[in-house]
């Protein structure tokens, strides 16, 4: 394996591990709106991430910054084109954010609630906006023969787009039930569980859809395969999910949709291999992970530098959810 083909595995794992880690951290932001009750149990859904929420969008940050340095091209060309979504999900997570940090700090009802909306919101737009920009990197976009972008916003939300976003809105909910059902006792535990258990069915058929497209539409070569093992793996993990939060085996169901959503973030990067960034003007304008990645120089120091530091940070992450595993309860 080339370090080009390296590379992009591994923007695939830090994308596929932010959007598993992050996506119970939004689907717990969206269940305090209708889910939560009370300000106490809204308090508790906020205190089984309190611990762990900052350090998930590391992996954000991470996948970025590894896109920046091993596919500038890739970075240049997406990200102008995706400038206005990626503005308004900065702003939803900064408000996120500030909100979790301040809405504790004001005593009356009214103050909480407009922090309890920014939770809300701050939650679910990113959720739904990362779907639609990484399906949209699976579609491929308007691009010139310099390999700039060549549409408008119209090109970006498009009708395989929109669904990316309703998909990962979707895991993230079902994702964020799990937790909740993981790390709580009581009567918000039975009722996440309930809810885990009402949203399964519903999500597997989207997801499986959604999958299905995927395979159909954009995969080639080779890649279909790979592809459509993955999507398959991914609706067996979410199914074995749904089965498991009826049997009341929440550990098992947690696992099981994480590995789904760890599985449907891998079934877009492999439809998208050898691609990075496909052209639906001409094959010649697209993006692949020969002209987009960085010199071979470069890409080797990265490595270098990768090899002692990711394990150290997946340790420290790791002894940090061990440290916070106990569930959380309302006060008595």
């Amino acid at each position: 394996m080339d370090l080009a083909t390296l590379w992009f595995v591994l923007v695939a794992v830090l994308w596929a591990g932010y959007l598993t880690l992050e996506g119970f951290d939004f689907g717990v932001g969206m269940l305090t709106r209708g889910f939560a009750r009370d300000e106490t149990e809204r308090r508790v859904l906020i205190n089984t991430i309190g611990p762990v929420w900052d350090g998930n969008e590391v992996w954000l940050i991470t996948a970025v910054g590894a896109t920046f340095a091993a596919f500038p091209e890739w970075y240049a060309t997406a990200w102008s084109a995706y400038y206005l979504p990626l503005v308004l999900i900065l702003l939803a997570l900064i408000g996120r954010g500030l909100a979790f940090e301040y809405r504790g700090k004001g005593d009356t009802p009214r103050w909480r609630r407009r922090w309890d909306l920014v939770i809300f919101a701050g939650s679910l737009v990113p959720a739904f906006s990362w779907g639609v920009l990484l399906a949209g990197f699976t579609r491929g976009l308007p691009l010139g023969a310099g390999h700039d972008f060549a549409g408008g916003f119209a090109d970006l939300v498009v009708p395989y787009t929109l669904l990316g976003g309703v998909v990962t809105v979707a895991l993230s909910l079902l994702h964020g039930a799990h937790y909740v059902a993981l790390k709580t006792v009581g009567d918000v535990r039975t009722r996440a569980r309930v809810l885990a258990a009402r949203l399964g069915g519903p999500v597997v058929v989207v997801v499986a859809g959604f999958l299905a497209w995927t395979v159909a539409a954009y995969a080639e070569g080779r890649a279909v395969a790979w592809t459509a093992a993955i999507a398959a793996g991914a609706v067996v993990a979410l199914c074995t999910g749904v089965a498991a939060t009826r049997r009341g085996r929440e550990g098992w169901a947690f696992t099981a949709t994480f590995t789904g959503v760890v599985a449907v973030a891998a079934a877009l990067f492999a439809a998208l291999y050898p691609d990075v960034l496909p052209s639906t003007l001409a094959d010649a304008n697209g993006l692949t992970i020969t002209n987009a990645s960085s010199s071979d120089y470069t890409l080797t120091v990265m490595t270098w530098v990768a090899v002692p530091v990711v394990p150290l940070v997946l340790a420290y992450q790791g002894w940090v959810y061990w440290t916070f595993r106990r569930r959380i309860g309302l006060p008595g």
